[in-house]
């Protein structure tokens, strides 16, 4: 067990990290191989996911996601990619390497500038934050313990329950959670973002309260790696004086999107 302590710390301290809100992260993977992985999937998902053609829909989604980046700080704007997918799924998703998938049936739900703003703005949130380094460590350290439990306790009868416990409490006592609290992040990070290119940030609300009406029985919240469209709604409007703050000082600076 000694062995185990042992590692998990050595982990933890080789890799301790800082989200843009202040949040400890475990980041056991180069940035670097991270962008290089996510560059490559992306670039196959392009060669064998329908890519929509239509000018307007991809006009109005790059006036948008262009605004959006145009609010993040310069060493930042750099390299972004964003892509209309051509899936009626209501979907969108960003991997390492500054890119960003949008599916066009989340073009029905977001159904104005604002609410797509915050779609992109979430999903550029993901990579400022290494969202995808960070579950990728957590990945990585949870099945090294498991790993490492399993040869000490290999051949015991006991063995075999605690391994059986440790799948469980795996997946929802550590992945699902970070998954949520990655989501709920995304959605802070996003909001601010949003609020600070002179997209309305109350649209945020409105969009998630759209994905509850068009969710179809999603799963209990602890059994699901994204928090409830409610839990959603009560983290933004928690933050929602300061976006709105953020958003009457880019409306003051001339920042006023015109996205159709």
């Amino acid at each position: 067990m000694k062995r185990i302590v042992t590692l998990v710390l050595a982990l933890a301290t080789a890799a301790c990290a800082t989200s843009p809100t202040g949040r400890s992260q475990l980041l056991l993977m180069p940035e670097s191989e991270m962008d290089q992985m996510g560059v490559a999937a992306f670039t196959e998902m392009k060669k064998t996911t329908e890519v929509e053609k239509a000018v307007a829909t991809n006009q109005y989604v790059d006036c948008v996601a262009n605004g959006v980046i145009a609010a993040l700080p310069s060493a930042q704007k750099r390299n972004w990619e964003v892509v209309v997918f051509k899936d009626d799924s209501a979907n969108a998703f960003a991997l390492p390497g500054n890119k960003i998938g949008i599916h066009t049936g989340i073009l029905k739900v977001a159904n104005d500038q604002n609410q797509l703003a915050t779609i992109v703005g979430h999903e550029i949130g993901h990579v400022l934050a290494q969202h995808g380094n960070e579950r990728v460590s957590i990945q990585y350290a949870s099945q090294t313990t498991q790993q490492l439990l399993g040869t000490l306790l290999e051949g015991t009868e006991r063995g075999a329950m605690v391994m059986a416990a440790m799948g469980v409490g795996a997946q929802y006592g550590v992945a699902l959670p970070f998954s949520r609290s990655h989501e709920t992040e995304a959605d802070i990070i996003g909001l601010k973002l949003m609020a600070k290119a002179g997209f309305d940030p109350r649209a945020s609300v409105t969009l998630w309260h759209n994905m509850a009406a068009n969710s179809n029985g999603a799963p209990p919240e602890f059994m699901s790696t994204h928090p409830s469209n409610q839990s959603r709604i009560k983290g933004l409007e928690a933050n929602m004086e300061v976006a709105f703050d953020l958003y009457a000082a880019a409306r003051q600076q001339g920042k006023k999107p015109r996205c159709q």
